[in-house]
């Protein structure tokens, strides 16, 4: 499947827009990302969250760069056929990782069908 880093993009964004509000309004100090490739060794990873869920962050919290949540294009291209497989992924995957933020692991997010 081949897509335009642009049209992948939009998808994310499509993909945020269909969070609820209220989730997006709880997120603190995270930043979502594109990447054309994951990081070396990874060849299959979707997407990936970096940083300190909102679980784990306390009183000494502070002073920290942003969380960063990837979303990785040419993984997710290469196990989708067509426009609505990538569509779909994409969805999973921003959600999966914007769970991550919120502390929920990957055993949860697959016991809720968001692996």
């Amino acid at each position: 499947m081949e897509m335009s880093r642009e049209r992948f993009e939009e998808l994310v964004g499509e993909a945020l827009d269909e969070v609820p509000e209220e989730l997006l309004g709880l997120m603190n100090n995270v930043v979502i990302l594109v990447e054309d490739d994951p990081p070396p060794g990874e060849v299959d990873l979707l997407g990936l969250y970096e940083g300190h869920a909102l679980t784990e962050r306390g009183w000494d919290y502070s002073g920290v760069l942003p969380d960063r949540i990837f979303i990785y294009r040419h993984p997710i291209l290469r196990i989708c056929d067509n426009d609505e497989d990538v569509i779909d992924e994409v969805a999973v995957t921003v959600v999966h990782e914007i769970a991550h933020h919120f502390g929920i692991d990957d055993a949860r997010l697959h016991s809720l069908g968001w692996g």
